[in-house]
């Protein structure tokens, strides 16, 4: 196995104003810290301009250059109206080839199912594309009552153990497909 460290990067799925994912994303991105990941890229769709045509131009190569880099990608969603944004859609189907056998993780936020309705869908969008979801997910149910006024989750140990549990899935399935995509590429 190759013992480089993982490249892992992390989708901060919402763009809308007044938004709580950069704070989620904050979290997490400690817990992943505190896991080992060092080599962290954190995409931020708000951020992209991402042509919702898909022909291409704005953000795009960008955007396809980072999902390609990563070893491991975790995306950090909400979950609106039963679904995910339409700017994760946008962004999973700017990157077609890019996702292909890549270990995939879930950090979800939302009110009573803490966004684990937007996860379920993703899961089907990401079989299509021959991705590895991890089992483990992260939700964060009512999520505007989890962050105090720092940023800091108020009752951290079951989100952090639910993390703790997707980051070592993660770390395993990065470093077996970084390896298997290294040995022979993935074609479908």
């Amino acid at each position: 196995m190759n013992p480089e460290p993982l490249r892992l990067a992390v989708v901060i799925a919402s763009v809308r104003k007044d938004r709580v994912g950069p704070s989620v994303g904050r979290w997490f991105l400690g817990r992943a810290d505190a896991a080992g990941f060092r080599d962290v890229d954190i995409i931020d769709l708000a951020g992209l301009n991402l042509p919702d045509d898909l022909a291409g131009g704005g953000d795009s190569e960008l955007f396809t250059k980072r999902i390609d880099s990563a070893d491991a990608v975790v995306l950090v969603t909400p979950e609106y109206n039963r679904g995910y944004p339409g700017a994760l859609k946008t962004a999973i189907d700017t990157a077609l080839p890019e996702w292909r056998a890549m270990p995939i993780g879930f950090v979800s936020y939302g009110g009573v199912s803490g966004g684990l309705r937007a996860v379920e869908q993703l899961r089907s969008v990401f079989a299509e594309l021959h991705t590895v979801t991890m089992q483990a997910t992260v939700g964060l149910p009512y999520v505007w009552d989890q962050f105090d006024d720092t940023g800091d989750l108020r009752e951290p140990s079951r989100a952090n153990s639910a993390a703790t549990t997707l980051l070592r899935q993660l770390t395993w399935w990065g470093h077996i497909l970084r390896d298997a995509r290294t040995a022979a590429p993935y074609n479908g």
